[in-house]
């Protein structure tokens, strides 16, 4: 086969759009009528409607029972493994997001979502809840010290990992990490805890966009070094380290955002990828590719190693399987790369790697699922359990069983009719719909909001890439896209899974898409203090209204529906309008404005507002602006 087949397209830094879009504009010219960014969604309130959603696993040491975060049923599962089996429910304090045993197996430690963050805490021999400690906003990923005396905590929406002391219950310190910590991984000397990023920090118009791990010193408890992956990454969700402790492994998605949108052969748009940390030198290995030539491996997830550190495994969300590797393999290969051998035929040097779709070809087996949407995963001796969370169920892989082994799904309870907005969900996040499997609607957008990239879509022109927005209300401001040129939310869903997923789907489908949408409800602001504006921000308010924001950005939508040139547009589009944007939500959408310029929003009001016409904040003092930050990132 051609090397050039078994390639994903490279990103340069500076290399132009235009340049590189010819061969595709022929193969697809048809998509210049229009597309939207890939929708895709999660959080959306289903009320009493019976789903589980399986999240986080965790087995205690005898590989008896495993303990399952049941995100929608508020509930941890108890279950029995060697009955195949529900024992108990454990009823949680709010939605859980993650699963921590103490070494010595008495106590269960569960993060609980909210703005002001819980964990609960059980004791396993008597079933019962018997503490609760605090974190900061969205905890999840909790880490025990390996004496059990100090556990760690990642806010998600505080960019922070609480240190707490087991005994006393109390937050030691709270160390910032970069941006949307989601999970976390400790060395087994316990010197390092190494903490993925969920998305990139900063600007996104530059030629270098890209999400990090934070590597976390526990004697100092300090971020000893920040480790950026290759450029495109984001949609960090899972890290392990292996258990000799010399690697860490982190899944993502590696976006190819400086090319038009024009195809997904070969991962032109997205691929799907595993970095190799060195962990003792603190460096990336390399970064290989979970996709194959003409199938992609969509939205990889949880990631971890067997107990006798044979296989690594990744579960992919987007596409209902397990990639099971040969851990020993892969390590080789990347060392032969590094000295200089070719391994394949795209792979010659180390650089070439991260576009290589064949790298894992003879030491990775892909194993499909009979549930839908794994997430985490669980190590049980030669078995790996998945959490199917729109399925309500757990995968099972013998991998000592059967050279082929096939999976098996243990139901989490009865079987039940889904709603539409579950239904929406579902086909939200599965790249099964799209062409050749490359992405899903959750791939941009994770959990319905932003992946912090820039994207050249072709409906409004080319050569003039859009940050990603969220979908946040999408269906109640209208119109849709920046320059405000799709009708609405309905119109914009249609032309993504026909442009973006290359896709023909049934009406039903969009239908639901919609419905899950529209459920979505916005997470209550980080700036907000119990729930009410802080001081600062009802100053703000003030100067919201008295510097003409409020003229366009109206509560409580705080937008108007309409187009406007406040501006900001660069070369072709000077003098366009664009959609007046809602600010809900909007402390969680960083970079800002259509091109991801501005890194912060006092960016948008100094920097990118010279004239005034993005409300008049020039004249505007110091504390009136920090003020004005303020009210804006409380919506």
């Amino acid at each position: 086969m051609d090397a050039c087949l078994n390639r994903a397209p490279a990103l340069a830094a500076g290399v132009s759009s235009v340049a590189m879009m010819s061969i595709s504009l022929r193969r697809f010219a048809g998509a210049v009528a229009g597309s939207i960014v890939a929708c895709s969604l999660a959080g959306a309130a289903h009320g009493d409607s019976g789903d589980l959603s399986p999240v986080s696993l965790v087995a205690d040491a005898a590989g008896a029972r495993l303990y399952v975060a049941e995100a929608t049923a508020r509930q941890v599962a108890v279950f029995d493994l060697a009955g195949k089996r529900v024992q108990q429910a454990l009823a949680t304090s709010g939605p859980p997001t993650g699963l921590a045993l103490s070494p010595d197996g008495l106590k269960l430690y569960v993060t609980c979502a909210g703005p002001e963050g819980v964990i609960d805490v059980f004791d396993v021999r008597e079933a019962r809840k018997s503490g609760m400690l605090r974190a900061g906003h969205t905890p999840m990923a909790p880490i025990l010290s390996t004496d059990g005396r100090v556990l760690y905590v990642c806010n998600r929406f505080k960019n922070s990992v609480s240190v707490i002391d087991t005994a006393s219950g109390t937050v030691e310190t709270e160390i910032p990490v970069v941006r949307e910590p989601v999970a976390a991984a400790l060395t087994p000397d316990g010197k390092r805890l190494l903490v993925a990023n969920h998305l990139p920090g900063g600007a996104a118009d530059g030629d270098y966009v890209a999400a990090a791990v934070s590597v976390v010193d526990t004697s100092t408890r300090s971020v000893a070094d920040v480790i950026r992956l290759p450029n495109g990454s984001t949609s960090l969700r899972g890290i392990c380290v292996s258990p000799d402790g010399k690697e860490a492994y982190v899944t993502h998605l590696l976006g190819r955002y400086q090319l038009p949108t024009t195809q997904l052969e070969r991962g032109w748009m997205n691929t799907n990828a595993l970095s190799i940390i060195d962990v003792g030198e603190g460096r990336l290995v390399n970064t290989v590719l979970l996709d194959d030539v003409e199938r992609g491996a969509a939205n990889p997830w949880g990631v971890g190693c067997t107990p006798d550190g044979r296989y690594l495994c990744v579960a992919h969300a987007g596409t209902h399987e397990i990639s099971v590797i040969d851990r020993a393999g892969l390590l080789d290969k990347l060392a032969q790369v590094a000295a200089g051998k070719k391994v394949s035929e795209v792979s010659a040097t180390p650089a070439d790697v991260p576009n290589d779709l064949t790298f894992l070809s003879g030491i990775r087996r892909r194993v499909k699922l009979a549930g839908n949407g794994p997430r985490d995963l669980a190590m049980v001796g030669a078995k790996v359990y998945a959490a199917e969370c729109f399925t309500d169920s757990l995968g099972v892989i013998d991998l000592g069983a059967d050279a082929r082994p096939e999976a098996v799904s243990l139901a989490l309870g009865p079987k039940r009719t889904i709603s539409a907005a579950r239904k929406g969900e579902m086909l939200f996040n599965d790249a099964t719909i799209c062409f050749q499997q490359w992405q899903s609607c959750a791939s941009c957008h994770p959990d319905g909001r932003t992946d912090g990239l820039n994207w050249d879509l072709l409906n409004d022109g080319i050569g003039n890439a859009k940050n990603t927005k969220s979908l946040l209300k999408s269906h109640e401001t209208p119109p849709a896209m920046a320059h405000g040129i799709r009708a609405n939310a309905e119109v914009a869903v249609r032309a993504g899974i026909r442009y973006i997923l290359f896709a023909s789907r049934p009406e039903e489908e969009a239908e639901a898409i919609d419905v899950y949408l529209r459920s979505l409800e916005p997470v209550p602001s980080p700036y907000l203090r119990d729930g009410r504006l802080s001081a600062a921000a009802q100053r703000g308010r003030e100067v919201f209204a008295s510097a003409g924001c409020a003229k366009c950005h109206a509560a409580p939508l705080y937008t108007d529906g309409r187009t406007y040139d406040v501006g900001t547009g660069l070369g072709a589009e000077r003098g366009r309008g664009f959609d007046t944007p809602t600010l809900v939500e909007i402390w969680r959408t960083a970079p800002y404005l259509h091109d991801g310029r501005a890194a912060t929003m006092e960016e948008v009001l100094r920097r990118c507002n010279g004239e005034d016409k993005h409300g008049r904040t020039s004249g505007l003092s110091a504390e009136e602006v920090a003020a004005l930050v303020e009210f804006v990132l409380s919506q």
